[in-house]
């Protein structure tokens, strides 16, 4: 009985203790370095792009918010660049991440493949050191279904807009890289020799950047979805066999959990979506805070990565070969740009205060004046009436004093 008594007690403890880790870690959530680097905001920002070259500053511009990776754990962006493969009528362009002289790490990769018919069909293919096997980003195409794919949908009540493959062929970056006189864009940029247009920053943590992005989320999942396998068919022989770059240095940091403590601020998840409807303010009104309608414990996830947002003291890349580069790049010129964004809050809220302080003052003023002449007031009217008392009283006993005299001379 005490046994049976015992292992119920476990139990509930266990199923509550898995309750309140889930509350923490929505749908989306991987466990995996990919889930600071939004795939669907990755396929979103290339739908919009007109060349490679844009598509790769704009995926690395701090106000596009979409790149949030340390892989090298230097408390740093990361930079992406772009390179494209080409297999006769299919580009292969792979997003790698710069994690030090001599070492990258392959992100994601693009396949965009055309059919003899002109149309074209895209995918977007997470790198499974980052994101496990299989994690494939597409549009949503008008076809009928695979009858194998057991996928389920991101988000419930989602307006969903299906696309052809003659619709993805017009996307500006697709016309763009099959036109006769197109170049094949091999990104220049290597570790330490940046474009001068770039400063990196210090990444978030995880929940500030969730909080961010899945506002988004109802957008992103009416256009795109989770497939299954990979489309092209010469995916495994001609990039992950031959093309593919990873880094061992990530694998073992995964394996060792040295990426976990970016999960460790839910708290900061509310600062994200303030700056979402800072940033969006005319898309704030219809965000629904805080709404996860499908969440899993922490435990049916993969290792989890360290955290980006503390502050180690850790060294920046080497300059010795940069281009036009300001030493804004380092983490103290980070550090005074969040100093000075603090600064410039705290001002606001101290000016603010002075404001209302000086608005403030006058009115006690006036109420200490008005006091001070009503203390004034009352203390010469009492003033005036125990001069009349004593001028009283000294009335009386004088006329008693005469009455004795008077009837003393009498009695004589």
């Amino acid at each position: 009985m005490k046994k049976f008594l015992i292992t119920s007690i476990l139990a509930a403890m266990v199923a509550v203790g898995t309750a309140l880790m889930a509350q923490d870690y929505p749908d989306e959530y991987l466990g995996l370095p990919g889930d600071n680097f939004n795939l669907y905001a990755v396929m979103n920002l290339f739908q919009q792009s007109e060349t490679i070259e844009g598509f790769e500053r704009s995926l690395n511009d701090e106000k596009s918010r979409i790149n949030n990776l340390d892989l090298n754990n230097d408390n740093l962006i990361d930079y992406v660049k772009a390179i494209d493969y080409v297999d006769g009528n299919v580009h292969t362009i792979v997003l790698q991440a710069q994690l030090d002289r001599n070492d990258n790490q392959d992100v994601a990769v693009f396949t965009v493949q055309k059919i003899r018919d002109g149309s074209v069909q895209i995918q977007l293919i997470g790198d499974e050191a980052l994101y496990g096997r299989n994690y494939i980003v597409e549009p949503i195409y008008a076809e009928t279904p695979n009858p194998g794919y057991t996928g389920r949908s991101n988000r419930q009540n989602v307006t969903v807009v299906r696309t052809t493959y003659v619709e993805v062929a017009t996307w500006p970056l697709v016309r763009y890289i099959y036109l006769p006189d197109y170049r094949i864009w091999r990104s220049s940029w290597y570790w330490g020799y940046y474009p001068s247009y770039w400063n990196p920053w210090r990444p978030y943590y995880w929940h500030y950047y969730y909080g961010y992005h899945y506002n988004w989320y109802p957008t992103y999942y009416s256009h795109f979805h989770r497939y299954d396998r990979p489309r092209y068919d010469r995916w495994n022989d001609f990039y992950y066999r031959d093309k593919r770059v990873y880094s061992r240095n990530v694998t073992i940091n995964i394996n060792d959990g040295r990426y976990k403590t970016t999960y460790s601020r839910p708290e900061s998840r509310t600062e994200g979506e303030a700056l979402y409807a800072k940033v969006h303010p005319d898309r704030a009104s219809t965000m629904s805070t805080g709404n996860t309608s499908s969440r899993r414990s922490a435990s049916q996830a993969a290792p989890t990565r360290q955290s980006a947002g503390t502050d180690n003291a850790a060294t920046r890349r080497s300059t010795g070969t940069v281009n036009n580069r300001a030493n804004t790049n380092s983490t103290a010129g980070q550090s005074t740009v969040t100093n000075r964004r603090s600064s410039e809050t705290v001002s606001r809220g101290s000016a603010s205060g002075s404001q209302s302080t000086q608005k403030a003052e006058p009115a006690r003023t006036t109420r200490q004046q008005s006091s001070g002449s009503s203390s004034t007031t009352r203390r010469s009217t009492e003033k005036a009436r125990k001069e009349t008392t004593v001028k009283q009283g000294t009335s009386k006993r004088s006329s008693t004093s005469k009455e004795s005299e008077s009837k003393s001379s009498r009695r004589k």
